[in-house]
């Protein structure tokens, strides 16, 4: 086992979770060779230091926590090679209540303002698209929203 990619192993999983391919991609940017890295993350997970599920749970709760959707939530955590079951499961730990999260995310951003016009209600309805929150949820904010048009 080389001993210098477990240290950059080491010290990337130090500073916050990480997830298999993402851990794989920056040790390849740092010109290791992948028969070299393979070895090294069979240890790391068999040691419990790099956990899947937890790297999951912890996205989950970061982007809850920054106002996005679930959606965009799971959407990154695909690209950064998560299963679809891994996903599911994070989130029914998670317990979200996702329309509380949309009127969080909408108030943050636009206060208790009253919508102007089409223009501005297009504006605020893109904004949590953008976020990740589902059609539901956006018009349940939405319509909670006086309209002065």
């Amino acid at each position: 086992m080389n001993k210098a990619i477990l240290h950059k192993c080491v010290d990337l999983l130090s500073r916050r979770e990480h997830s298999i391919k993402e851990l794989q991609q920056k040790l390849l940017q740092r010109d290791f060779l992948l028969e070299e890295i393979a070895p090294v993350i069979d240890y790391l997970l068999e040691k419990d230091y790099l956990n899947e599920q937890r790297f999951t749970e912890s996205m989950f709760r970061l982007r809850t926590n920054k106002g996005y959707g679930k959606r965009y939530i799971e959407s990154e955590l695909t690209q950064k090679g998560i299963s679809s079951a891994q996903i599911s499961a994070a989130d029914k730990t998670q317990a979200t209540d996702w329309y509380l999260q949309a009127d969080l995310a909408y108030t943050k951003k636009f206060g208790y303002k009253d919508i102007a016009d089409q223009k501005d209600k297009a504006k605020r309805i893109r904004f949590l698209q953008y976020r990740g929150f589902s059609t539901d949820e956006i018009m349940t904010v939405i319509n909670a929203q006086r309209t002065t048009f």
